[in-house]
């Protein structure tokens, strides 16, 4: 039943990235602005702006380029970067590890955080810290991340002089763009664990264990967190790919040397296979994601195994 359920998800996700590769192709060229003048300047004479077009294949009906971009994806081709003179997805990948870096950065300091909070929040339902984090998460949750980041660069950078205001490679340059990034993940991690550890801690199997002499710790951590983690690992798993669409903003504000600066500057200069390439991955590495959160399912509830079988 597992590989069952394994072959249906894969065909679903070859299905989504059709759907992008499909979406993204007509986007890019429906969008105002003809490739060959924003590469070639508006001085540019209509001989050589036509000449430039039809080496990059812009000429053609739209079907047909539809159908040999088709192609060429299947093999992961996206063609050559007239801005850099080299294949696109190997301009991609070149700052696709720094965009990792800091969406995992922010993974990490959110799980970590986020879950602290909704057990501390959770375990004394209806207290006053229970309500104060509460209201601390929700209000972070609202806070728009580019303005964050900007409140940051103001105090910790230019203020107290305490951390870089832009850059990269090295961890100074990653902490502010990582903590804003992760802010409104965190409100929203510890939100969904509160939850579940206020609902888990009214159960019946949670007395059984406190009557077993077990400690409020081996309570929590032994039979609360865990039986609380399936839907943060939904949200995890979900998450994700929102941050690496949010990384493009956050990445902008901070001057990271990511994949969102060069996607923004591909998307200003028509550079139609780097976005293309850019966007092709990115879904792929959510589809990755979203099975590697179903699989961890099964792992952290039996009762998902159980069902899989019948």
């Amino acid at each position: 039943m597992m590989v069952t359920f394994l072959l249906r998800r894969l065909a679903v996700g070859l299905f989504t990235i059709w759907g992008v590769l499909t979406a993204v192709f007509l986007i890019v060229r429906l969008a105002p602005g003809d490739q060959a003048t924003v590469a070639l300047g508006p001085d540019a004479a209509p001989e050589q702006i036509a000449e430039l077009r039809h080496t990059l294949g812009l000429d053609q009906p739209v079907l047909v380029q539809y159908l040999s971009f088709l192609g060429d994806a299947v093999r992961g081709d996206f063609g050559q970067s007239y801005r850099y003179g080299r294949p696109a997805m190997e301009a991609v990948l070149e700052r696709f590890p720094a965009t990792v870096t800091l969406t995992l950065a922010a993974t990490v300091i959110a799980i970590v955080v986020g879950i602290v909070l909704g057990v501390v929040a959770g375990h004394r339902p209806g207290s006053l810290v229970d309500r104060t984090t509460s209201a601390a998460t929700l209000g972070l949750q609202a806070l728009p991340p580019f303005w964050v980041g900007i409140m940051l660069i103001l105090v910790l950078a230019l203020w107290l002089r305490l951390l870089p205001s832009a850059g990269g490679g090295d961890l100074e340059h990653l902490i502010l763009p990582a903590v804003t990034l992760s802010i409104p993940f965190t409100a929203l991690v510890g939100r969904i664990t509160r939850s579940g550890v206020a609902e888990t801690m009214s159960e019946a199997f949670v007395r059984t264990a406190r009557s077993k002499g077990l400690t409020e710790r081996e309570v929590l951590t032994g039979h609360v967190l865990k039986n609380s983690l399936v839907p943060v690992v939904t949200v995890v798993g979900l998450q994700i790919g929102t941050l690496l669409g949010g990384a493009v903003v956050i990445e902008t504000v901070f001057a990271w040397p990511g994949l969102g600066n060069l996607l923004v500057g591909a998307v200003g200069n028509r550079d139609y296979a780097v976005v293309q390439a850019a966007t092709v991955l990115i879904a792929v590495c959510v589809i990755v994601l979203n099975l590697a959160a179903d699989l961890a399912y099964a792992r952290l509830d039996p009762r998902i195994r159980l069902e899989a079988r019948r």
